[in-house]
């Protein structure tokens, strides 16, 4: 699906898989491509309370009408996440059991985006060749990484990497981290559950945004992640900004 607006055409795909291992989805994602908005929670609590917890951040998104301005969009987004976080909690509580999810979620209006997350699942930004992490993994690993008590090569393949620090649903009080910047011509986005980032490596990522056509790289994405055993869930939306006046010039 692609949806033109100045200054941009917007195109995104998206797709989620169980994995190899779990015979159930945890994993919940929105696409609102008409919007500019996008998001993926990565449930966790179990069969059922992971994917309620998944699903009601999706729904409370989904649900949101986005305002025209953007700075108040983005609050509009993250508020949705905090009635996520309350209504979780409510539901955990009803239950007697810990449940919850993370999300990261990708805004882009005109010339702008915004990334607003918890937990780690990731957002990248992939321009002129370069793929960028735009979000940071709330995990105690990145944690002891970014008050130096561990280095970074010694964060890779650490046993305790997947150990949230932050998540929806866990504590009355939230807070939403956001990154916001400029979108430019040929910039492509992509969003996902640790199910892609922990077992798809970032050249491979890197060649298949850049080779395949749109509707067919998330697709591409998912099937590397079970080529490569796929333990956990893993959902892939990706996201392209073009220019619309390259797309209207004539046939030569």
């Amino acid at each position: 699906m692609a949806v033109s607006y100045q200054p941009f055409r917007i195109e995104s795909g998206a797709k989620t898989h169980e994995g190899r291992v779990r015979d159930h989805n945890e994993d919940s994602f929105v696409a609102k491509e008409g919007q500019g908005l996008w998001a993926v929670a990565d449930g966790m609590g179990g069969h059922e309370g992971g994917e309620w917890a998944s699903a009601k951040i999706v729904e409370k998104l989904d649900e949101m009408e986005l305002p025209e301005d953007f700075d108040a969009a983005c609050d509009a987004i993250a508020e949705a996440i905090r009635k996520a976080n309350r209504a979780i909690i409510v539901e955990a509580r009803r239950r007697a059991k810990q449940m919850g999810s993370t999300v990261v979620a990708l805004f882009v209006r005109d010339e702008r985006f915004a990334v607003l997350w918890v937990g780690d699942s990731r957002a990248y930004l992939l321009r002129d060749g370069a793929l960028k992490q735009l979000s940071h993994d709330h995990t105690q690993v990145q944690e002891m990484v970014a008050r130096g008590i561990m280095s970074p090569e010694d964060a890779i393949g650490h046993p305790m990497g997947h150990i949230l620090s932050r998540a929806v649903g866990v504590r009355d009080e939230i807070e939403v981290d956001k990154v916001t910047g400029e979108v430019w011509p040929g910039d492509i986005f992509l969003i996902c559950s640790d199910g892609l980032h922990g077992y798809v490596a970032e050249a491979d990522i890197v060649r298949t945004l850049t080779r395949s056509p749109p509707e067919h790289v998330t697709e591409e994405l998912v099937e590397m992640t079970l080529a490569n055993g796929a333990p956990d869930n893993v959902t892939v939306i990706a996201v392209w900004a073009s220019d619309p006046t390259l797309l209207s010039l004539p046939d030569r």
